[in-house]
């Protein structure tokens, strides 16, 4: 009786580390979907107060607009695109329509991303390292499309502050549109100041191709300095909104 046991409990344990082995497999290949969500009235809603104009346009415009994106990857690249716009979408603020032509190709083994990014009429390609963030990784977690994410915050542009919740079962280290930097594929962002936030709704175990990961890309050839430069130029009478809109480039 007590052989008989003895051989239970082995089957027991041996069971057991095997789930435990499964339940920690790690992903390296594979395709994200993220649904990106932007709350269009706030910012607006405290200056609506006294103008009928902007009340009239909040009702016109719906609260939030919603697209998907997908983000596809191996163990060194990574490259983020709209996946599907909404029809019903209507935007009030430029720069929040998404376009097919945007795309975001991050080289974590040569760590430099290559960014194409429509600006009014002007499409750029903007070449450079990738961001070097000084992120404060938390004790806070939460499950995001099945995995366990763990938060981490930083600054970009002096003083917006992004959350990121990150997972080190996909050790890639990248994210929606140009983040990364973390221990692990971020699956959830939101930068406050701008109202945004972007949730992985699904992992899809799928091995990218080399064209999905390296597409064409064209524009005018600047880094994130000469980008900024130039914008800076082209919206100096634009107000307390020229910060806006170069915060919505930086993503």
């Amino acid at each position: 009786m007590v052989f008989n046991m003895r051989k239970i409990f082995v089957f027991l344990f041996c069971a057991a580390m095997y789930q435990a082995g499964a339940q920690t497999q790690f992903v390296t290949k594979g395709r994200v979907e993220f649904e990106k969500k932007i709350n269009q009235h706030k910012g607006i809603e405290e200056e609506a107060e006294n103008n009928i104009w902007m009340q009239t346009m909040l009702k016109a415009y719906p609260k939030f607009v919603t697209d998907i994106y997908e983000l596809r990857f191996d163990e060194k690249h990574s490259r983020y695109k709209l996946a599907k716009e909404n029809p019903d979408n209507k935007y009030i603020m430029w720069g929040t329509r998404p376009t097919e032509t945007d795309g975001v190709l991050q080289d974590i083994d040569n760590k430099t991303v290559s960014v194409q990014r429509e600006v009014f009429e002007n499409t750029y390609l903007i070449k450079d390292s990738l961001r070097n963030l000084e992120w404060r990784i938390t004790d806070e977690t939460r499950t995001i499309a099945g995995f366990e994410c763990r938060k981490a915050v930083t600054k970009i542009c002096d003083s917006v502050y992004v959350v990121a919740f990150y997972t080190d079962q996909i050790p890639v280290s990248t994210g929606p549109e140009s983040f990364g930097g973390l221990p692990g594929m971020i699956l959830g962002l939101a930068v406050p100041r701008l109202y945004t936030t972007w949730f992985a709704t699904k992992v899809e175990l799928v091995d990218p191709t080399p064209a999905q990961l390296n597409p064409a890309q064209k524009g005018k050839k600047v880094n994130w300095d000469q980008l900024y430069a130039e914008l800076k130029k082209g919206f100096k009478d634009w107000g307390k909104e020229a910060a806006k809109r170069l915060w919505i480039v930086s993503l």
